[in-house]
């Protein structure tokens, strides 16, 4: 196989794949003027009762105070704070609406080194747990009010789950229970809701606002926040811009939510409900020149009331997903070679356990990889070699023929001559891509571990390189990696390529040199690497086979001269060797 046919799958792979991963979305498809769930067995949605329509409508702020005129029969005289503090995570809720202000990663740190925040601190939005209702009146006073507080935590849980109990009754009848269960060691934070209005029971809609708030951007490669859908088997990932033109979704969800690179947060197994989504742009702070933050809010609206929904508010560590539900874990986008990158994720995760830096264990775990396809490429070096080697009576014999056209049947004979000397020479001219492709799955599941892992966010190298899912602030490591791939270009068997294709393969350094200089610094220094063991590979395959043995091939007249004193033309002196 030519040299061009390799280069021509292997940019098929890099372009499709980057298309892929960056641009493509797997959004569902909708009929104009109806909503649907992203699922084979979704049907249009039926016309919007009034009580649906209210909750439905866009997540406008939310009046701080009631404006209904009832006394508060349960409630309390102030406004207070409520910390619970477990092993991973630190939460504050609010006694004013019994919603939760801030939600705390411990184990997690923004760009200022403090833990984690996933709530955003915008007071125009609305808080997480937020209730809503198609009466306004009822919408103020399930959110502006005082809720009595019982089973406040007094010391950090150590073991067992937290609980919480908020409640609020006024002289008009409407009473609201909001019941709150923070597991101790997962990010999964229980709430049951029940509210009722005199005997009517309301089924308001729970609201989490703007999500995530993970507000730093560390690499222009890493997905932005974005709705989250898991329905039949299948998740369904929604941009910013596929939510304008479809925002509500019905359906029996495993969980739905929003999510971005690192972060997610999720209600678990809603039941038979309906998620509403809306796109949230976040100004700047006064006097940035930062553009808005395009965030993505949500709401849930169960279909029954008194209904309890389990949220998953946390990192999207594969471990940690997999505890909770093995089906979770499937919000991380992989892409499509999932099956080789989680057992390259366990096994990047085992050599961080005894190199305790992620950086070194990038170093040896392509080490690991490239150790194991050492025959591989080794024997794909070899028949490249080979190859290389025969390249000048390949071209004879292409040349004899190059008058003919493809349709001639004499062309047939110059595949013939090509087979037979490939089969005199003992050359496969398959033999010497196959191996070459064969690693490239690992290649990209490794682009794909690299660009996802919440295990290098934040993980410093050595020097300059504080962050792995970061840039090199100083664009040293993707030099040196575009300055190995020019060095292994050189090394590799050329096969009697053309001028223009010599200088085509030459600029693919160039190329992906201007495609690293903003990647995760990770992945630059897996490829660079990576280039490096495949130039040691190139010197020891040049040591052990020796100098190409290159054939100098002579016109066909010149060939069947007799030396002078054999009585032998060059042919047969050369079968003779």
């Amino acid at each position: 196989m030519e040299r061009r046919v390799l280069l021509a799958i292997f940019l098929t792979f890099v372009v499709l794949y980057t298309w892929q991963a960056l641009f493509v979305k797997p959004v569902p498809k909708s009929t104009p003027g109806t909503a649907s769930a992203p699922a084979a067995d979704r049907g249009a949605t039926p016309p919007p009762s009034p009580e649906t329509t209210a909750a439905s409508a866009p997540m406008v702020p939310v009046t701080p105070a009631p404006t209904s005129t009832a006394t508060a029969v349960v409630s309390e005289p102030t406004e207070r704070e409520i910390r619970v503090e477990t092993r991973d995570v630190t939460a504050v809720f609010t006694n004013r609406g019994a919603r939760l202000k801030s939600w705390r990663l411990k184990h997690f740190l923004d760009h200022q080194k403090q833990p984690q925040e996933l709530i955003e601190q915008v007071i125009t939005q609305p808080l997480p747990f937020t209730l809503r209702t198609a009466s306004d009146t009822v919408t103020n006073a399930l959110n502006g009010s005082l809720y009595a507080v019982s089973g406040a935590p007094t010391a950090p849980a150590e073991s067992g789950p937290t609980e919480l109990r908020f409640e609020y009754r006024d002289s008009a009848g409407l009473h609201v229970v909001k019941e709150f269960r923070i597991d101790p060691a997962s990010s999964v934070i229980t709430l049951r809701a029940t509210a009722t209005e005199g005997d009517r029971p309301l089924v308001p809609a729970i609201l989490w606002g703007p999500a995530i708030g993970d507000t730093g951007e560390v690499s222009r490669y890493v997905a932005k926040a974005g709705g989250l859908l898991f329905q039949n088997g299948k998740v369904v990932r929604l941009a910013p811009k596929d939510l304008a033109t479809q925002s509500t979704y019905d359906g029996d969800f495993k969980y739905a939510g929003v999510d971005d690179n690192y972060f997610m947060t999720a209600a678990l197994y809603t039941g038979p409900s309906k998620v509403i989504y809306q796109p949230v742009s976040i100004p700047p702070p006064d006097g940035s020149k930062d553009p808005p933050r395009e965030l993505v809010a949500y709401a849930i609206e169960p279909a029954q009331a008194a209904t309890s929904i389990r949220f998953f508010v946390g990192p999207k560590d594969f471990d940690v997903l997999t505890t909770v539900d093995p089906d979770l874990a499937l919000a991380i986008n992989f892409g499509m070679f999932k099956v080789i990158v989680v057992p390259l994720l366990r096994s990047l995760k085992w050599v961080n356990g005894f190199a305790g830096n992620y950086g070194w264990s990038i170093i040896v775990l392509t080490i690991i990889i490239n150790v194991i396809m050492l025959p591989l490429k080794h024997k794909g070096v070899v028949s490249m070699r080979k190859m290389q080697e025969i390249q000048p009576e390949v071209k004879a014999i292409q040349d004899r023929y190059a008058k003919l056209k493809a349709t001639d049947p004499a062309k047939q004979k110059m595949n013939q001559e090509l087979m037979a000397l490939y089969k005199e020479r003992g050359v496969n001219p398959a033999s010497g891509c196959v191996p070459m492709l064969l690693p490239m799955p690992v290649l990209l599941a490794m682009w794909a571990l690299l660009s996802t892992a919440i295990e290098l966010r934040g993980a410093p190298f050595f020097g300059w390189i504080h962050d792995l899912s970061a840039h090199d602030p100083y664009y040293v490591s993707p030099v040196l990696m575009g300055a190995s791939q020019l060095w292994q270009q050189k090394l590799t068997p050329s096969a009697g390529a053309d001028p223009a294709q010599q200088k085509m393969l030459l600029f693919m350094p160039v190329m992906f040199t201007f495609m690293f200089l903003w990647a995760p610094a990770g992945l630059a220094i897996y490829y660079g690497t990576t280039n490096l063991l495949n130039i040691a590979q190139q010197y020891f395959t040049n040591y052990w086979m020796g100098p190409p043995r290159v054939r100098t091939h002579r016109p066909p007249a010149e060939r069947r001269m007799k030396r002078a004193g054999s009585g032998k033309t060059d042919e047969a002196a050369a079968r003779e060797q």
